[in-house]
């Protein structure tokens, strides 16, 4: 058969088993547990002899329709789909990593993740070695025995560094090294990950993929690129070969954390994989202009864009993400009072933390995401106080500009 295009795959995904009603729409399967013929057949699942689903916080059909979607989307190996963005990265570091390794990662990161690698992990042993992730001779430098994985985001939030994704999986790879990419703000649509090098991408569903902020969610896909046989990490899992880490996450991690996603999240974030590359166009089309647009004000001292010819990260973008640049991107002002009144003047631009939103949104990260974060911290983020980030929504572009417009007055 022919192999689908991304859109075709994000409409009509691969089922396993058909809804005994025939359903265009994948049903919601809301129930905790499902019943079995016998005890015989119980068991023959609960010991991995037979395919069924026995328990939701293990295993759902509604839950599974969407992971088969995304591993197709991500042309992966398998997927696992978790209760949000941050479960996928606790889940996957747990899955891999024991006392004493070591990560190294990006110093552009979101907020949550920093606090994560910053201060959780190092609790149960493992460490972190922040790096600016375009400094590939830095990045070399840092690894030694105790290197596991190499972790950064697609685009960093809201740091906006973009790296050179298939550099740093040649330096991993040579090293026998774990990559792991956070694509949420890119999308499978914008990256695909697995013509880059990536080993495992993870994404907050959250965001483009829930269709315009419905639920929460996250996802894990394993790409199939990484031999697991050669990771120690995974002990006696490694004996299942290219089934290893899922099975780990799976049977160990994901079961152990409680970190199910719901069905009916799961059933909003498949819907929203269906219009996924006309949202996430539209907005990216938009961002651009928009962005444009204030590069030109008066009032506006910088503003951090891929999409513009003035961004070191231009080429790197255009040559990585489909010739499209992002939904996100933050600007400067004079100073924190001039964001704060820049804020409270917009009248269609919501003030709220997320992104990907079929809304334009618009948050301060040094008063908000990142205010637990020291003094110290957020100059390693890359975390200014005159700067506002925008996410960038679906709406007439001309309306977003006349509200950032008269927002600036």
């Amino acid at each position: 058969m022919k192999e689908l295009n991304f859109n075709t795959k994000a409409v009509h995904g691969k089922i396993n088993k058909k809804d005994i009603h025939n359903s265009i729409k994948y049903p919601i399967y809301a129930s905790a547990a499902y019943a079995f013929e016998s005890a015989e057949e119980i068991e023959a699942v609960f010991r991995g002899q037979k395919q069924a689903h026995a328990y939701t916080r293990v295993t759902n059909p509604t839950v599974e329709a969407f992971e088969l979607k995304m591993t197709a989307l991500e042309d992966g190996f398998a997927s696992i789909a978790v209760a949000s963005g941050m479960a996928a990265i606790t889940n996957t570091f747990f899955a891999l990593l024991q006392q004493g390794d070591k990560i190294i990662a990006s110093n552009g990161l979101f907020a949550g993740t920093y606090s994560l690698l910053k201060n959780t992990l190092p609790r149960l042993g493992i460490t972190t070695s922040f790096v600016d992730i375009n400094d590939l001779d830095s990045i070399k430098a840092l690894i030694d025995e105790k290197t596991k994985v190499i972790f950064f985001e697609t685009i960093a939030n809201p740091k906006m560094n973009i790296p050179d994704i298939q550099a740093i999986a040649d330096i991993a790879h040579a090293n026998n090294l774990v990559v792991i990419a956070d694509s949420s703000l890119t999308s499978p649509y914008l990256f695909q990950a697995k013509n880059y090098g990536v080993d495992v991408v993870i994404h907050s569903s959250t965001k483009f993929i829930s269709g315009g902020a419905t639920s929460i969610g996250g996802v894990i896909v394993d790409l199939g690129t990484y031999n697991w046989t050669k990771y120690q990490g995974l002990g006696k899992f490694c004996q299942l070969k290219e089934w290893a880490f899922i099975s780990k996450l799976r049977k160990e991690i994901y079961k152990d954390l409680g970190s199910c996603l719901s069905p009916q999240s799961a059933f909003l974030q498949s819907i929203g994989l269906e219009t996924l590359s006309l949202r996430v166009e539209r907005c990216c089309n938009n961002a651009f202009d928009v962005a444009r647009y204030l590069e030109s004000h008066e009032q506006v001292n910088r503003v951090n864009y891929p999409g513009l010819t003035s961004s070191p990260f231009h080429e790197l973008a255009k040559r990585q993400f489909r010739g499209l640049f992002g939904a996100v991107f933050t600007f400067e002002l004079d100073s924190k009072d001039a964001c704060f009144k820049f804020l409270n003047k917009l009248t269609i631009i919501k003030r709220a933390t997320n992104l990907g939103d079929n809304a334009s949104l618009a948050i301060h990260p040094h008063s908000t995401i990142y205010v637990d974060c020291s003094d110290e911290e957020k100059k390693l983020l890359g975390i200014d106080d005159k700067v506002i980030r925008l996410s960038i929504g679906i709406e007439d572009r001309e309306d977003i500009i006349y509200d950032i417009g008269q927002a600036l007055c």
